[in-house]
């Protein structure tokens, strides 16, 4: 397993992690076997959110089902986040503390390693953020912070008074649903759509700033619209580009998606969002594939994207 290093907060990740927005539909047995599945393929960290499942369900469903002994939770890095209600968004210290304590109570646990802003909070405080921050870091409730789908100057806003590091930001990201790289690389092409920036250049600012970028939804066409991986409806190029590469390395297509994300040289993680224990050791051993510049690109083009 890929590992990266957070040096704001000189810590270790996996570059492949498990999300558990799904998991209500499992028993409590096959949610022990998804976890241990993932542990023994080194996916050691563990993505929530309060609202998975709605009310912290995700996350009791797995505080129920899932015991470690204080030394293997030493071994694990769960992480968490808030901000979403019902209808609205929600940054105030008070319903901050709220959440995380909700949190931590349905985990079983009695401290976040990471804990996530979800989605940003049109009508944020910043001094509120910073406060519900500090007290959760001096209780010992929470390690480490970062944000979910912010953009940079959204997370400049928040640096005004938190006061520690946002190491992580958590964006929506696959080959097919690749704007915050493909604006980039069509950069000054008028004529091109590609051009057009809608990410406020946030994979640059995270590189400069040292901030890990997590990909949601990895193997997503596009927003909820259902995976890429063996549609040759629509992307039969992609598809074809697949299974070659998968063949030549020796891992699934599921590898392959995976590793054309951890092969850019910004670090990034890769969220699961799986129930099956299978596709987390076939993304397990992508994380490890390092595909060549030109694998990449003709992946990227063959996912509709222009190399002007």
């Amino acid at each position: 397993m890929k590992q990266l290093h957070s040096s704001p907060l000189d810590l270790t990740v996996p570059s492949v992690v498990l999300g558990l927005m799904r998991i209500p539909e499992l028993d409590d047995e096959q949610i022990r076997t998804l976890v241990k599945t993932a542990i023994d393929a080194g996916v050691t960290m563990f993505d929530h959110a309060d609202v998975y499942g709605g009310d912290h369900l995700c996350e009791r469903r797995f505080g129920d089902a899932v015991t470690f002994s204080p030394a293997e939770r030493e071994q694990v890095i769960i992480q968490s986040k808030v901000g979403i209600r019902d209808g609205y968004f929600d940054f105030s210290t008070e319903h901050i503390l709220e959440a995380v304590d909700g949190s931590l109570r349905a985990l079983r646990t009695d401290h976040l390693d990471v804990l996530l802003l979800h989605r940003p909070d049109a009508l944020v405080e910043p001094d509120e953020v910073a406060a519900a921050f500090d007290r959760l870091e001096s209780s010992g409730k929470v390690k480490a912070f970062g944000v979910s789908n912010h953009t940079p100057y959204q997370v400049e806003l928040l640096k005004r008074s938190v006061h520690q590091p946002l190491a992580f930001n958590q964006v929506q990201l696959s080959i097919t649903h690749a704007n915050l790289i493909a604006a980039g690389v069509a950069s000054n092409m008028a004529a091109l759509d590609q051009s057009i920036d809608r990410d406020n250049g946030i994979l640059d600012y995270a590189r400069l700033n040292d901030i890990v970028l997590q990909a949601w939804s990895p193997y997503q066409a596009g927003f909820f619209t259902g995976p890429f991986i063996g549609d040759r409806e629509h992307y039969a190029e992609l598809n074809d580009v697949l299974d070659e590469l998968a063949a030549k390395y020796d891992v699934t297509p599921t590898g392959i998606a995976t590793s054309w994300i951890t092969r850019h040289p910004a670090g990034m993680q890769v969220i699961l969002g799986t129930t099956k224990p299978e596709r987390v050791q076939q993304a397990a051993a992508g994380s490890d594939v390092v595909l060549t510049k030109p694998e990449w690109y003709r992946l990227f083009t063959a996912a509709g994207h222009t190399v002007p």
